[in-house]
């Protein structure tokens, strides 16, 4: 379950981490406004995601929107409600969120955690609350979407909300509260908000205050449910492998049951937007506050870098200022090229800069966030973000960075829409948000028809210095170091806590729809497996089912290759190679791939660098010619060296000031011995000792044809793509052997060892627990992944879910999971928890690991973490990004191209002794690595 603020347009901002669930996802594009009549808007049928759309009300007034995709076998399921924390009365800030959490915790006909209905099911499946909006959705195998639909129609009308379920929840939601408090930026944009909108709901955070969620009672939670969950207050969006009219049939039969709550208010009404006159301009919105003065918002608290935050009001989303506002966002900061990263990042005042404008029901704002680079001013930053805004209003902007900018939005909307869940998630966005699911099209022909005036006239409207709120965030430590660390041995208390009995598959088979009936299978294809004449492994698969092409690489040169001394020397290496060819600068290469709306990115890993790129299919040239460039003519620029190198220092300093981070730090280093090449990481003093010398040769040594591999996924002729890459690729050589960095046998810790790492300032603690694993080519691994789907896979599903989390609501989030490569990596166990809650969140983990060791798993938890993997599957192959992945990794690990169909199959063959058998080998209850990291309450000596 998550919480978030806004849903980016585009996917710019993009991604969101839900914690609890484990689900990433793309953003959907930003609900817009009806500017052209909607035949102009069908002039690029690419453009669209509203072609086969059919609208349906039914009689309790619920809208369904269906469309049929047959791309791959998956449906996607999502119920949005017309509430968000903007419909709160004063003192239930968070109601909204809390009852999101709720809504899994079952029904009067199914007294059971939801999360474990959805796990059987295979469904990729979460929830967000945001400002107007909380939504559930979840994406299965298309003889699951009966099911799927009779559970979301039931916790509509049947969700049982009592004390227990509520008490033990509210703490679930604290801790993912106090999480939040972790961060600066949160806490900063809590300051800014309040101060902008001091008497409207958006100035309040999403997720709630604790003071009132600690106050909710069962009445008001229950009424609020009562009022705001009903039919004809919610929509309903099918998107994927079905057919309509039986689908509407049974959407019928299931939803036309439930009734209408007599307490509902009317939906939001959305009255149709003229399109505006040519040289006309509406003001800025006069609801939103305008500051009674411009001094900061200054917050002096424990952190490890300074922030800067802006907010301008903005209107709603159904004004006709909308994509102006929006084309002018990308403008200022749509990659590399943009007006703010050229002012702040590369003049090396920032290291980071990221806006976005939030137009929603009500008046909403554009939000800048900016981090310092080490050592420079906050005012000096303000100064010059001020000075790059105001030459935006005072001079049009050329036709260059006009037509730059509408290129990005365009390719942006293809590329974040190409499954099944996005288009959901669009449609759905469009219609409760905006009034209209077609607003999209809308929206991107009327982005087609702005000129520059219209943007330098946006600017002067919104951007009026006299109406931001700013806040700066002064951090009152400024090295980033943690505080002292404790070794609390190997003690246990154990002596309170007995572990329940495992989750039984039976009950939650008895309380599963039925599946329909589905032999029909198409097998997954198979890439084009070669190499090219230097050696570059390539591996092609042609997918015509939309104008893009997914991108995924791998070079044989990442972190494992640092030395202790030179940590960071393999990040600053793949980091350099887009700031300079023999033939480009830095700008240029960023231009020539913003102009076309592509991305080609590098970034080093423990065994590897990725790189990534999604690109419409006509703009694969480009990138591919600047894939090649980079690969064999990369310049390192000092310059640009001393830049990354600044931008590397602050993210260390993020990094120590994060629990998360740190933790994880703290954990690799322990179950690593100091000349494994997992243990290296990042100091200042290692990035600090960095050259450019050292960064040609390490360049030179690794980056080598024969060490390289590519996976395309996309629409293209393979065989000129296989001329292509040939031509641009061809004469790039290397000499000698590729070399290989030298990895140790690493023992299991001889007993139990807990570390605490104590971080001031901090209101959360993060736990890690485990110690070495195994490898992905270790025969053990498919029974591994079965007994982790057990054990932890599925934070709502499995046994440390169930208990630590469910029963108990010691933390938001609980997983377990093996980080199997090349070489044998983690094993680890990750939780968030109270600091008070800490000790015993992990003595009630080691109890549970104790019982799997010595009782296994049952045979009905064998076979129900089965069905869960193999039918989850084809959901993860749904985006070609997925699929370019996957056949590129499975070409890394050394695993046969067959295995992306087969490995459903290695899951099946799995027998249950082979499971209890990886259990006695893999799962040490006494010899753990449990590093803490939070406030210093979890530093200790407990264990």
């Amino acid at each position: 379950m998550v919480s978030f603020r806004q849903l980016r347009p585009y996917g710019l901002v993009g991604l969101f981490f839900s914690f609890l669930l484990g689900v990433l996802l793309v953003s959907p594009v930003q609900p817009i406004v009806a500017l052209v009549p909607p035949a102009q808007a069908q002039a690029n049928p690419n453009l669209s995601v509203t072609q086969g759309v059919q609208k349906t009300v039914l009689d309790n007034g619920l809208t369904v929107l269906t469309k049929e995709i047959h791309t791959a076998p998956v449906v996607s399921v999502q119920v949005w409600y017309r509430v968000g924390s903007r419909n709160e009365p004063a003192g239930m800030n968070g109601v909204s969120h809390q009852l999101e959490h709720l809504m899994f915790k079952g029904t009067t006909d199914r007294p059971i955690q939801f999360g474990r209905l959805f796990s059987a099911l295979g469904s990729q499946s979460n929830a967000f609350t945001s400002y107007d909006e909380t939504a559930y959705f979840g994406t299965v195998e298309r003889d699951k979407l009966e099911a799927l639909l009779t559970l979301e129609a039931d916790r509509m009308e049947n969700a049982t909300i009592d004390e227990t379920q509520l008490t033990s929840e509210k703490r679930v939601v604290i801790s993912e509260l106090q999480g939040y408090e972790n961060s600066p930026h949160y806490r900063l944009d809590r300051a800014v908000m309040r101060a902008a909108f001091p008497d409207r709901a958006y100035g309040l955070p999403v997720g709630g205050t604790r003071a009132d969620v600690e106050n909710f009672t069962l009445e008001q939670v229950q009424n609020y449910y009562k009022t705001y969950y009903s039919p004809d207050n919610a929509v309903l969006v099918v998107t994927g492998d079905f057919s309509t009219e039986p689908t509407l049939q049974k959407i019928r039969q299931i939803f036309g049951q439930v009734p209408k709550r007599t307490a509902n208010p009317p939906a939001a009404s959305h009255s149709s937007v003229p399109s505006r006159p040519s040289n006309s301009r509406s003001s800025a919105p006069s609801s939103a506050r305008t500051p009674a003065t411009q001094q900061p918002i200054v917050l002096q608290q424990p952190g490890s870098t300074a922030l800067l935050q802006v907010v301008y009001p903005l209107p709603d989303i159904q004004h006709p200022d909308v994509p102006a506002i929006d084309l002018m966002d990308m403008i200022l900061t749509g990659g590399r090229s943009s007006r703010l990263y050229q002012a702040l990042v590369e003049s090396g005042l920032a290291s980071s800069v990221s806006a976005y404008p939030s137009e929603l029901i009500e008046p909403g704002w554009y939000e800048m966030s900016i981090t310092a680079a080490p050592g420079k001013d906050l005012s000096q930053i303000d100064q010059t973000l001020q000075q790059a805004l105001s030459g935006l209003r005072q001079s049009p902007v050329s036709q260059e960075e006009l037509d730059r900018a509408k290129t990005q939005l365009r390719a942006s909307f293809i590329l974040s829409n190409q499954d099944v869940a996005s288009q959901a998630m669009q449609l759905a966005y469009n219609q409760v948000i905006a009034g209209d699911y077609r607003f999209s099209d809308r929206y991107l022909a009327a982005i087609e028809n702005l000129t520059s005036a219209d943007i330098q006239q946006t600017a002067q409207t919104y951007l009026d210095p006299a109406k931001r709120t700013v806040g700066f965030f002064e951090p009152t430590k400024d090295n980033g170091e943690p505080g002292a660390s404790a070794n609390g041995g190997a003690s246990r208390t154990v002596e309170n806590f007995s572990a329940g009995p495992p989750v039984d598959p039976a009950e939650v088979a008895r309380y599963l729809p039925p599946t329909t009936s589905d032999t029909t299978t198409t097998p997954q294809p198979l890439p084009n497996d070669f190499k090219l004449s230097n050696g570059v492994r390539v591996l092609l698969l042609a997918d015509h089912s939309t104008p893009t092409i997914s991108l995924s690489g791998w070079i044989k040169a990442g972190n494992e290759f640092d030395s202790n001394a030179k940590a960071g020397l393999a990040a600053l290496t793949a980091t350099n190679l887009m700031n300079g060819t023999q033939s480009k600068t830095a700008l240029e290469l960023a231009q020539t791939l913003e102009d076309e709306g592509a991305d080609l990115s590098f970034s080093a890993n423990r065994e590897g660098v990725s790189i990534d790129s999604n690109v419409l299919s006509t703009n694969l040239p480009t990138v591919v010619a600047t894939l090649a460039d980079v690969l064999q003519h990369a310049t390192f620029p000092a310059e640009q060296l001393e830049l990354s190198r600044q931008r590397a220092l602050t993210r260390l300093q993020v990094e120590m000031d994060d629990p998360q981070q740190l933790g994880w730090r703290v954990f690799r280093q322990t179950v690593y011995p100091p000349n494994h090449p997992f243990y290296s990481l990042p100091t200042e003093e290692s990035l600090k000792s960095v050259t450019r010398d050292d960064l040609v040769a390490f360049y030179q040594q690794h980056y080598r044809p024969d060490a390289t591999v590519l996976a395309l996924v996309g629409d293209f002729d393979p065989a000129q793509v296989r001329t292509l890459l040939e031509q641009a690729l061809g004469r790039w050589q290397s000499q000698g052997r590729s070399p290989g960095p030298r990895y140790s046998q690493v023992a299991l810790p001889r007993s139990t060892t807990r570390l605490s790492r104590v971080m001031p300032g901090k209101a959360e603690a993060v736990t890690f627990m485990g110690y070495n694993g195994i490898s992905r080519r270790d025969p053990r691994f498919y029974a591994a992944m079965v007994m982790n789907q057990i054990l932890g896979g599925d934070t709502l599903a499995s046994r440390l879910g169930t208990e630590i989390r469910d029963r108990q609501g010691l933390t938001y989030g609980i997983y377990s999971y093996f980080v199997a490569g090349i070489n044998p990596g983690p094993f680890s166990i990750t939780m968030q928890t109270a600091p008070d809650d800490a000790d015993k969140a992990i003595a009630s983990t080691q109890v549970l690991l104790q019982q799997i060791h010595d009782h296994g798993v049952t045979e009905a938890e064998f076979n129900a973490a089965k069905r869960s993997i193999t039918s989850s599957y084809p959901v993860d192959l749904a985006n070609p990004s997925s699929v370019a992945s996957a056949i590129l990794m499975n070409a890394v690990y050394g695993l046969s191209q067959e295995e992306i169909r087969q490995f459903p199959e290695r899951i099946e063959a799995v027998t249950l002794d082979q499971v209890q058998q990886v259990i006695r080998d893999l799962i040490h209850p006494d010899n753990l690595v449990i590093v803490t990291a939070g406030p210093g309450d979890t530093a200790n000596s407990g264990g």
